[in-house]
């Protein structure tokens, strides 16, 4: 916290933090992979940036430079001793001046890291889950900005979720405001159309996924045709297969869509391959030729 290494317990932000009152953080979700060549943090340049990013977006200018929270990620991870975890840098507005002008509280920067499994289910990743598309709207276009991943706009995000999970499905697809696919509530999206992998543009309210970024160039490697262009509802039905995307999701299988199964109702081959390109990079089965992967020094090579 601010420079700081502080124990868990005693990680606390004031009651009178702008941020508890009006939301004002951005922040970002990177995963630490433990791999045979020791503990590896996924596209860690690529998360800064975007979190600086999301910053410059909402007036935030952090007090740490983009290398210097790099390398606080990387310390925060050695000192809590965890060979695989999943990290949230935050930069948020603390006590100062409330009211809903934000420009008089302080912008603090914090780092968490913490043990994390599967996002949705261990066995997502081979059998798929099951959506549905939700009653929620995705922010519409200058209303929220959705390229700033800002904690405000994961108050929609719950909306999403909390629907889907009480109607028995794993995740719920939003539209944006035409009607057209936008994504998941922490998840992109991706189609198979006939040998071609389709995913909604940014304009389709859509954050500018890492991993989805990584799909699309693995994908290209691979030969498979991509697109980003709007997709209708009625798509989600008829294509032959759909996937999450995600730091959390990694690519996850979706079998149905409001209980109408997609494709075979199982993962499909265009996915797998797919899957199978990304872990090879993870894993360090195949050559890391993006250099995605940033080592944490001082963390012990497994055996």
């Amino acid at each position: 916290m601010s420079g700081k290494l502080v124990p868990w317990d005693d990680a606390r932000i004031h009651v009178g933090s702008h941020v508890i009152h009006y939301g004002s953080s951005v922040f970002e979700g990177i995963r630490c992979y433990k791999t045979p060549k020791g503990s590896a943090v996924f596209r860690l340049e690529a998360h800064t940036e975007r979190l600086f990013n999301s910053a410059k977006i909402y007036w935030m200018e952090p007090a740490f430079t983009p290398p210097q929270v790099n390398a606080a990620i990387l310390d925060t991870i050695r000192a809590n001793k965890l060979e695989a975890c999943y990290i949230r840098p935050v930069v948020y507005r603390g006590a100062g001046q409330l009211g809903v002008n934000p420009l008089g509280s302080p912008v603090e920067t914090l780092v968490m890291v913490w043990d994390w499994g599967k996002y949705l289910g261990k066995e997502a990743l081979e059998q798929g889950v099951d959506v549905c598309v939700s009653s929620w709207t995705r922010i519409a276009p200058n209303t929220l900005p959705a390229m700033a991943k800002s904690a405000g706009n994961y108050m929609n995000s719950q909306l999403i979720k909390v629907e889907a999970v009480k109607g028995g499905f794993a995740e719920g697809i939003a539209l944006d405001a035409a009607g057209y696919v936008s994504e998941g509530s922490g998840e992109n999206l991706f189609a198979v159309v006939k040998g071609r992998l389709v995913t909604p543009p940014l304009v389709s309210s859509v954050l500018p996924g890492i991993t989805r970024d990584a799909v699309i160039t693995l994908a290209r490697g691979l030969g498979i045709p991509v697109e980003e262009k709007a997709l209708p509802r009625e798509m989600l039905y008829l294509a032959d297969e759909l996937f999450f995307t995600g730091t959390a999701a990694e690519i996850t299988p979706i079998r149905s869509v409001d209980r109408q199964k997609v494709g075979t109702g199982s993962r499909g081959a265009v996915t797998a391959a797919l899957q199978k390109a990304f872990f090879d990079v993870i894993e360090c089965r195949s050559e890391d030729e993006h250099a995605w992967l940033t080592f944490v020094p001082g963390v012990p090579v497994p055996a």
